[in-house]
């Protein structure tokens, strides 16, 4: 009587454990694991340390765990997106977030991943306006214009989205360590810009333009970190349809 006892008590453990274990884990993400907060370039607190931690763990990010959802950041997301088959934006949603977390179910966070400069504490806030623009990516009005008129020259007719991921690509660029450092490097370095070999670089640009760059120096990327973008009905370089494609919008397709 006893053994059956035991018997029977050892079961109902069991499936208790088992029940509280598919509640934990069946639905993709237990609930200690990342916010409700869908993350963008702007955010900071544990989320963003946690995501961090966790793109650094399967080495799509190298920089200092920050707990600021920033341009470096962004990238490491963008390329994690393309790997695994996600639409690739930028942005870190439930989707993201469940495809990250079965990709490091072993991640554990160490002393390495404490962030090292603010942004640790507390839930995801949103963040970043006009006023962080010079800061930010330190462009000056100069650098506004120029890039106004490459968007003008290169993408006037297009939609504003397209307008405003020509800009962001020329902001990717200028981070980038395979492209010049700064805005005018970057858009008159040779044959990089089909506006600058035919002189339509210098056509006045309108407000729209203008308002593009704006947006993309405020971290609107519509392209997810893309560095290249082309016309493909007018593309003449094979070179250019080896890239990994990302999103195409209206005439323009973009990619790494």
């Amino acid at each position: 009587m006893k053994i059956r006892l035991l018997a029977a008590t050892i079961v109902i453990v069991c499936l208790v454990f088992g029940v509280y274990t598919l509640r934990q884990f069946g639905d993709g993400i237990s609930d200690d694991v990342f916010s409700d907060a869908v993350l963008t370039v702007g955010f900071t607190g544990k989320d963003v340390v946690e995501l961090q931690g966790r793109l650094r763990y399967l080495g799509y990010y190298d920089g200092e765990i920050t707990g600021t959802f920033d341009q470096k950041t962004k990238n490491a997301v963008t390329w994690f997106q393309w790997k695994f088959g996600l639409k690739v934006d930028g942005i870190v949603g439930p989707k993201t977030k469940l495809k990250l977390w079965e990709a490091t179910k072993n991640w554990r966070p160490t002393e390495a991943d404490k962030p090292k400069t603010g942004g640790g504490g507390g839930a995801a806030t949103g963040g970043g306006g006009s006023a962080n623009l010079a800061k930010t990516h330190n462009l000056s009005e100069n650098d506004i214009r120029l890039m106004a008129n490459a968007v003008y020259g290169e993408a006037r007719g297009e939609p504003y989205e397209g307008q405003v991921a020509v800009a962001a690509v020329i902001l990717n660029r200028v981070k980038s360590p395979n492209f010049p450092d700064t805005v005018s490097g970057v858009i008159f370095q040779p044959g990089a810009f089909t506006a600058v070999a035919d002189g339509q670089i210098w056509l006045t640009p309108n407000e729209t333009a203008r308002k593009a760059v704006i947006d993309a120096a405020n971290g609107w990327d519509p392209t997810g970190g893309c560095l290249y973008y082309f016309n493909p009905e007018t593309a003449t370089s094979k070179w250019i349809w080896t890239r990994p494609q990302v999103k195409r919008i209206g005439k323009h397709i973009f990619c790494m």
